[in-house]
């Protein structure tokens, strides 16, 4: 499975964005989607995941409420919409796949598949 990130960019504090990861080479209504992203000299941290018909999604503590995961499985994408960015939001953000659901969502481990990224940068 190959995963494409794209939607980020540089934009100033408050203002809002939506991150698509476009999937080919696998059926993708099979696989649990998530996001993940790492700042500079930082641990990549999980932040949604999404199930495969997107009946379920679950979230960091940290993200919930600001951010919402979403999926079309028709275009093969997942998507993440970020609100109300702040500077430390800055990092690169990393959609990720796998087969599975359940409390291992959460653990960079679970995931058999990753994009190279988009970089995010919020200005204050």
């Amino acid at each position: 499975v190959e995963l494409v990130e794209s939607g980020g960019g540089l934009v100033q504090a408050g203002e809002s964005l939506r991150l698509s990861c476009a999937a080919s080479g696998g059926t993708f209504s099979k696989y649990t989607m998530a996001w993940f992203r790492q700042a500079p000299g930082k641990e990549r941290v999980f932040l949604a995941a999404i199930s495969w018909s997107g009946g379920m999604a679950y979230y960091a503590d940290s993200v919930k409420g600001r951010f919402a995961i979403s999926r079309d499985n028709a275009k093969n994408t997942v998507y993440l919409q970020v609100n109300s960015l702040k500077p430390e939001d800055t990092a690169a953000y990393y959609c990720a796949a796998a087969q599975i659901w359940g409390a291992v969502v959460a653990r960079r481990d679970t995931y058999d598949y990753w994009g190279q990224g988009t970089q995010v940068t919020v200005s204050s």
